[in-house]
């Protein structure tokens, strides 16, 4: 297997020597943006729709990026080149750069990091899909927009991380986070929906959850198959008694949630209308024009 090479600044590199410094904004703060983007059948999975959310987190902490969009859309398809990739992947990933102990960044004193990681991924065995997750609702309140906003990719996540290890340490496999007014938001890595009466329901980006790319193509794959889609607030007590539940991610694409706070959510199994919206974003993933081609 030949070896895997990232794209850093401007060159490509073995990955065991992709490295940036320990003064980099990154490492010390949190100081950067991050996307994380799939690779399916050949094609770069909505890959336009990634890049417009790179550069808008990048403006919102801003970070000026070192060239312009269609640049960064040949970053991405270039690395996926250079390891092969047809299913995969891809991290694309800005710090502010190497600009010492200080916490306030100098203007122009040092250029931004850009490096993009090309590879596999496999968050969940395909039993888990049938199977479901288990899921806590975890202490740690999402971050209010006038924090972080959530819907900015940053490299600050702790917020995410705190959330994931606590679900872990009590044997689940994933966190669900509320606001602090109580109102369900999102799961650490993921958006959340659930089904009540064969109507679908996902919380409004706006309550602070990330503008999920796989979330929008979800809900549209799902209004095309005649269902409706409302995004409106909803608490713990509506999802834990919905007649399905589930998540949507790049990596986790559709996985039911069907355990909450050791509670089952529907028949405790993924659910028919899960797993038909599972298969339909599956096919929604081979059309052409949703992905740049590599």
């Amino acid at each position: 297997m030949s070896e895997q090479m990232v794209y850093l600044d401007g060159v490509y590199v073995p990955l065991a020597e992709a490295k940036i410094s320990v003064l980099d904004h990154g490492i010390l703060y949190g100081d950067g943006v991050f996307e994380g983007i799939r690779a399916y059948h050949g094609r770069v999975f909505r890959l336009a729709d990634h890049i417009d959310r790179f550069y808008a987190g990048a403006n919102s902490i801003f970070l000026d990026l070192p060239f312009g969009k269609e640049a960064m859309t040949e970053v991405v398809l270039e690395s996926c080149r250079r390891n092969n990739i047809q299913d995969g992947y891809v991290r694309l990933v800005c710090t502010r750069g190497a600009d010492g102990l200080g916490l306030y960044p100098k203007p122009d004193a040092h250029k931004p990091r850009l490096f993009c990681i090309a590879g596999q991924v496999a968050l969940y065995p395909e039993e888990a899909y049938r199977r479901g997750l288990k899921v806590i609702t975890t202490s740690y309140r999402r971050n209010k927009a006038t924090i972080i906003d959530p819907q900015i990719k940053s490299l600050n996540y702790l917020n995410n991380i705190l959330a994931s290890i606590e679900a872990h340490r009590y044997g689940a496999d994933e966190a669900l986070m509320l606001n602090e007014d109580g109102l369900v938001t999102e799961c650490t890595g993921d958006n959340v929906f659930f089904i009540k009466n064969n109507v679908i329901y996902t919380p409004p980006v706006w309550l602070g959850t990330l503008d999920g790319i796989t979330r929008q193509s979800v809900i549209k794959v799902a209004r095309a198959k005649g269902y409706t889609v409302e995004e409106i607030p909803f608490t713990h007590h509506n999802l834990l008694n919905a007649d399905e539940a589930f998540l949507t991610g790049t990596a986790a694409e559709i996985i039911a949630l069907t355990y909450l706070d050791s509670k089952p959510i529907g028949t405790g199994v993924a659910g028919s209308v899960t797993m038909e919206l599972l298969a339909a974003f599956r096919e929604y993933t081979k059309m052409p024009e949703n992905g740049a081609k590599i």
